[in-house]
């Protein structure tokens, strides 16, 4: 199935140009939608994403109506290919999945994807290890025993609620039920 996506950035501007494109290439549906490219919360998008299946083919009048972002845009293109789903721009007629040029330059941005999902986990990887070597360990901090003490003896004695034991304490309320929870074990 032929898909379309169109995109204006303001309420002001006009989809006609792009839904005459989409509908002139044979799309059975369309979605359409004026919002930013630069937010990546489009609710039409999230609509079309869910509705895509393999074998479908995705049609934008230009790359820039997807995504504003590089980053968002490498991560569209890597959905897609998962789920078995071409790309075409109208615009940018080297992508195009539906020929084998087309799969080449899609398969160059799941590379790049992939590429930096890997950078991103060595950089990380390297992060902690320096921390370590300095003596640093991540996590949270640990909370101090005498407050969970006194918050425990507050929350026996029925004299305070959970609100006024936390204020009182400075522990938050999901480590409190943490070790009421530990203490009924």
């Amino acid at each position: 199935m032929k898909i379309g996506y169109a995109r204006v950035s303001t309420l002001e501007q006009n989809l006609d140009r792009q839904i005459d494109q989409l509908e002139k290439e044979g799309c059975e549906r369309i979605y359409s939608e004026k919002i930013s490219g630069t937010k990546n919360n489009r609710p039409e998008l999230h609509r079309m994403l869910d509705a895509l299946r393999a074998g479908d083919t995705v049609i934008v009048s230009e790359l820039t109506r997807l995504s504003r972002s590089q980053k968002f845009l490498i991560e569209l293109v890597d959905k897609f290919s998962q789920t078995g789903v071409n790309i075409k721009s109208l615009k940018e007629i080297w992508l195009d999945t539906t020929t084998p040029h087309g799969r080449l330059i899609f398969s160059v941005f799941a590379g790049l994807s992939q590429f930096e999902r890997d950078s991103t986990h060595l950089r990380t990887l390297e992060g902690l290890a320096a921390a370590r070597a300095r003596g640093r360990k991540g996590g949270r901090p640990s909370v101090d025993h005498k407050k969970i003490e006194l918050a425990l003896k507050l929350y026996d004695s029925n004299a305070c609620t959970v609100s006024e034991i936390i204020k009182t304490t400075g522990i938050s309320k999901a480590t409190l039920y943490t070790y009421l929870k530990q203490r009924k074990k």
